[in-house]
């Protein structure tokens, strides 16, 4: 997928996906085309803005001051996020492929990771606001809307029946939170002893 259409895939599922997701459904790809053609370009925008925002700009503080996370433990940081964060959505393709038949949908490995990553374009494009570390937290509104670019998705991709998507879309964010919390311990624990072994805490 070149930058063209990238711009336009990202900015049709996210202003008219009850229009792109048929479109979405039908077209044939592979892992590779979907992770390097579309996540792994998306998905350097928080990985880098949010670099930037802590190492160089940094999160002002009464009384203390800016504080800027160490260059070493940033770059840790945003490495390890970014691949983590990366194999999270195939973690979570996988589970949305596995659950389908519970919900009355079809298993379809690669339906099932065009949904994740096609959903995630909101929040990969909010990280842009990671710039500023205090803005951060308005990621929560794109993470929002990404629930339910996931949940209208679900029925045209997965083929499950519209009134179990509810319970099919809950059962997803369960895992992605747990999956979540757990590359945040792993990235905190890495990049903290990047940094430790330096000298700097």
């Amino acid at each position: 997928m070149d930058l063209a259409k990238l711009i336009e895939r990202a900015k049709g599922i996210c202003l008219s996906p009850k229009a792109e997701w048929p479109k979405i459904a039908a077209e044939t790809t592979d892992v590779k085309s979907l992770y390097v053609g579309y996540a792994a370009i998306l998905a350097l925008i928080p990985a880098i803005c949010g670099f930037i925002g802590m190492t160089v700009i940094g999160v002002s503080m009464p009384i203390v001051g800016t504080i800027r996370t160490p260059i070493a433990a940033g770059l840790a940081q945003l490495i390890i996020g970014y691949v983590l964060g990366l194999g999270v959505i195939y973690l979570v393709g996988m589970i949305v492929n596995a659950l389908a038949p519970t919900f009355s949908g079809e298993k379809n490995l690669i339906q099932a990771l065009k949904l994740v990553i096609y959903s995630s374009t909101p929040v990969w494009i909010a990280g842009v606001l990671s710039l500023i570390p205090m803005l951060g937290v308005l990621t929560i509104i794109a993470a929002l809307y990404g629930l339910y670019l996931l949940y209208i998705g679900l029925p045209v991709l997965m083929k499950n029946p519209e009134d179990k998507s509810i319970g099919y879309t809950a059962l997803i964010v369960v895992c992605y939170i747990v999956a979540a919390l757990i590359v945040s311990v792993v990235i905190g624990a890495l990049a903290g002893g990047a940094d430790m072994m330096r000298g700097r805490f």
